[in-house]
């Protein structure tokens, strides 16, 4: 038995034709589509698995007891319900929209608690005052803590920042910073309570389990008992924007096709199979060539003071963070008082040596030799003050038995 025998060779052979384009076209369409559910998605939702997603953390969430659940439907529902135990989490929101930001603000006004994430979950806050980090760094940062909270207290945290808060309001405590920029930051405002996060690395699939990040996630959204706790998923949305037109499978294919023409152009007008003499190498100096060269340039421009003011601002910053203080500029005296109070058992030279290194680093006609002293005293103070830190304020016996002030290197 033929198939299809009741139609005739021509509309057979039209019928299989079509049958092999379809199926032609619904695999390439599989193949070009692409798949959210990957390593390439930045998303962090909870429903996805890949990378960057949230599924692990909100399941580590449900298993733990957590009362949490998805919100889908628009946050003006929420807000109208909204009470002292709600507690809503915003993973990189994208929305501008002024009902979104004021359902927010009516949830926190109402005593409720919000955690948000990125440069929009910054402007998806009250009060919130985001903006883009000085510079861009792609890869993972670990935070220093940087407040006496509960939260700062979370442990060893890493996170890629994408945005920055901006420090002015006495309310807003940072309790984290990524290269001295605020990257976790806890206030309240009217009955509620906000935290943000700089990045929703601490959140993501690939990185929750890293460190200390799940304690992170556990103490920015508070206890556990008698609150309600919703991930919002009602702000995952297509990202809105000029580019996102020059997207999807006619794109892909084009690309395709221009790698595809470029390389047959390569193919059919190149004459030769590499250059024709080698490229000489790039020179480059030698690390010790360099310094010698940097030491040099300074002695040549008397700029002893410069090594030494970079010296002295360097351990400044240093004994501040520390001591648990804002950096903040201050003198010798100062910086000697705060250093006493954190370190009783602190070398007995160091009021005299800081209020030295001070005053010499005023001295535009500093000697060299006098200069290299004086950053000498202040890496002593360092290596001092970090053994200390270690010890929880006790020096080691090496190093107030060992060498004495007159010992140090000159």
């Amino acid at each position: 038995m033929k198939f299809m025998s009741s139609l005739d060779l021509k509309d057979r052979r039209l019928l299989l034709w079509s049958i092999a384009v379809a199926i032609g076209l619904a695999v390439l369409i599989g193949v070009v589509m692409p798949n959210e559910n990957n390593n390439d998605n930045p998303m962090p939702s909870t429903y996805l698995s890949g990378q960057h997603g949230a599924r692990a953390a909100y399941e580590s969430l449900l298993r733990s007891g957590y009362n949490i659940e998805r919100w889908e439907r628009p946050l003006s529902e929420l807000a109208a319900t909204a009470g002292p135990n709600t507690v809503v989490i915003f993973a990189r929101p994208f929305t501008r929209e002024t009902e979104d930001i004021n359902a927010v603000q009516q949830i926190v006004e109402r005593g409720g608690r919000v955690l948000a994430t990125g440069l929009w979950g910054g402007y998806l806050l009250p009060e919130g005052d985001v903006g883009t980090p000085k510079e861009f760094n792609f890869a993972a940062c670990q935070l220093e803590a940087e407040g006496l909270d509960t939260l700062a207290g979370s442990g060893a945290v890493w996170m890629v920042p994408e945005a920055t808060w901006q420090v002015g309001n006495p309310a807003h405590r940072t309790q984290y910073s990524c290269a001295a920029q605020p990257a976790v930051v806890e206030y309240n405002y009217a009955r509620g309570h906000v935290v943000w996060l700089a990045g929703s690395t601490p959140l993501e699939n690939g990185s929750l389990a890293r460190a200390q990040n799940f304690d992170l996630l556990l103490n920015s959204i508070g206890p556990r008992d008698g609150h309600h706790f919703y991930w919002d998923e009602s702000l995952h949305g297509d990202i809105k924007s000029e580019w996102g037109y020059v997207s999807g499978p006619t794109v892909t294919l084009l690309w395709i096709g221009m790698i595809l023409l470029s390389v047959l152009i390569v193919f059919s007008f190149s004459r030769r199979s590499g250059p024709v003499r080698e490229l000489s190498p790039p020179v480059r100096s030698t690390p010790i060539e360099f310094l010698e060269a940097l030491g040099s340039l300074y002695r040549s421009a008397g700029a002893s003071t410069t090594a030494l003011t970079i010296a002295w601002e360097r351990f400044r910053r240093y004994a501040l963070r520390l001591c648990g203080l804002r950096q903040a500029s201050v003198n010798a005296e100062e910086l000697a008082a705060a250093i006493r109070r954190r370190f009783p058992n602190a070398d007995p030279t160091l009021e005299a040596d800081l209020a030295a290194c001070e005053s010499a680093r005023l001295n535009e006609k500093i000697e060299p030799r006098s200069a290299l002293k004086m950053i000498q005293l202040l890496h002593h103070h360092r290596q001092m003050l970090a053994q200390m830190a270690k010890t929880g304020g006790t020096p080691y016996p090496s190093a107030t038995n060992g060498n004495t002030r007159n010992e140090r290197p000159s």
